[in-house]
């Protein structure tokens, strides 16, 4: 089951990953036989661009937080970082 996570912002999801473990020589072992993270980072919604150019008409609105998906038991301490969004940009197949 994929549990969606939002961290304050980047530096907090480092240290709470870092404190379980789960980085090594700032690698993240990010998929393993007992977990699965997906990091997602910043997310955006909407925007308008031009469709001949690309180029930015209408900035998109930027979501709080930087997110991550994560499956496997759930480190201690990562409840409060516990999200349930309406709709999901991404999950795990």
């Amino acid at each position: 089951m994929t549990q969606f996570l939002r961290f304050p912002e980047a530096d907090a999801w480092t240290a709470a990953a870092t404190a379980a473990g789960f980085m090594a020589d700032d690698t993240l072992a990010a998929y393993t036989h007992d977990h699965a993270i997906d990091v997602v980072g910043t997310i955006t919604r909407g925007g308008e661009y031009d469709p001949e150019t690309g180029d930015m008409i209408v900035a998109p609105t930027v979501l709080a937080g930087f997110h991550v998906n994560y499956s496997g038991d759930l480190p201690s301490g990562w409840e409060q970082f516990l999200v349930a969004p309406k709709q999901s940009c991404r999950v795990f197949a």
